[in-house]
């Protein structure tokens, strides 16, 4: 199944299968969903009751779907573009066409709405503010234009930026290696790395000139190829010395390890759930159904849960802070007693 290259990755059907369990509305027009005990065709977000997973297939859109025999639900009808959907189109065109950032009140009256109730619509089917949007889309701006060869003031300016501390403000805490070289096992990115040991085991460290991408317990080398087979790897460094050493303190003496930058990439929703790991302080805890209610997905505790295990960075991106709701540990990629040990390091009151 080949989906629209707008989205940031290419999904399987395991991570359409995941989208629809959230009935996420960002994925809506992406892909449709195929019931054949019905003989209907879906949006992601239908609120129908969900179907059994071996019924479902997916489709990069209508017209594959009706050739499969399929027909519109007449409930979420993904033959018809909804008002919404058109209000947010024309509002991601007029941020894209602009020149100098687009206030909420004029999107809001170009298309119809109040400006709050427009702002909930369009974080619902983005997942980012408008305003948060068009910062975004000034960072790519920038970082194309650095990558063609501009001097880092003309891209500053060029891309919208009205003064070089608003580009590095944007700029701070964000998570970096472009989509297509994550897609690609790392091509284009030289990564250094160390295995070295901790009380909690061996630990393999990874990162690019932009941050940690990765960090595991108990992996080598060999994994780390696997997982960037098409990088240039490249063992410890001078310079990777420094940021090595503040990974490790962060282990040995647990905390707010946020000013240590990263460089990692999920989609949307992933990348939602890992900053909101980030924000929980040292020392509490969050259970799934908390994290999903904060990125505003109440109902998508299951792929809050997919998203966690789906960090590659332990530690830095705090999956180990989030619990059953019944007080009780759950799982960790590296065993329960390394979770059991970072959370007890943090003084988090737990059923241990």
């Amino acid at each position: 199944m080949t989906l629209p290259m707008e989205i940031d990755q290419l999904l399987d059907d395991e991570a359409c299968w995941r989208i629809v369990l959230a009935k996420d509305r960002r994925f809506d027009g992406a892909f449709v969903l195929g019931v054949h005990s019905t003989g209907i065709y879906c949006r992601p977000s239908c609120p129908a009751r969900l179907p059994k997973r071996e019924n479902v297939r997916f489709y990069a859109g209508n017209e594959e779907a009706e050739a499969a025999g399929l027909r519109p639900c007449l409930r979420c009808r993904p033959d018809s573009v909804t008002r919404e959907e058109e209000a947010v189109a024309r509002a991601i065109t007029m941020l894209r066409d602009a020149a100098e950032p687009v206030p909420l009140a004029r999107l809001a009256e170009a298309t119809g709405y109040s400006p709050s109730h427009f702002q909930r619509l369009f974080k619902r089917a983005v997942g980012l503010s408008p305003a948060s949007f068009a910062r975004a889309l000034r960072m790519e701006r920038a970082e194309d234009a650095l990558s063609a060869g501009d001097t880092v003031t003309d891209a500053i300016y060029d891309s919208g930026f009205g003064a070089s501390s608003r580009f590095y403000e944007a700029s701070e805490g964000r998570l970096g290696m472009t989509p297509s070289a994550w897609r690609d096992g790392g091509r284009g990115a030289t990564i250094r790395w160390a295995i070295v040991p901790t009380s909690l085991g061996k630990m393999l460290v990874a990162a690019t000139e932009k941050g940690v991408c990765r960090l595991s317990f108990n992996e080598g080398s060999a994994e780390l190829a696997a997982r960037f087979p098409n990088a240039e790897l490249i063992e410890g460094g001078e310079r990777f010395a420094g940021l090595l050493a503040e990974v490790m303190a962060a282990i040995e003496q647990p905390g707010d390890s946020r000013h240590i930058p990263l460089d990692v990439q999920g989609t949307a929703f992933q990348e939602a759930v890992w900053r909101e790991l980030r924000r929980i302080p040292p020392g509490e805890t969050r259970s799934y159904a908390e994290i999903a209610a904060a990125i505003g997905k109440p109902g998508a505790v299951r792929a809050a849960g997919s998203a966690n295990g789906a960090n590659n960075v332990a530690v830095l991106i705090p999956c180990h802070r989030v619990i059953r709701s019944d007080g009780s540990l759950g799982g960790y990629a590296y065993g329960e007693d390394i979770k059991r040990e970072l959370l007890r390091r943090e003084g988090s009151h737990t059923k241990l």
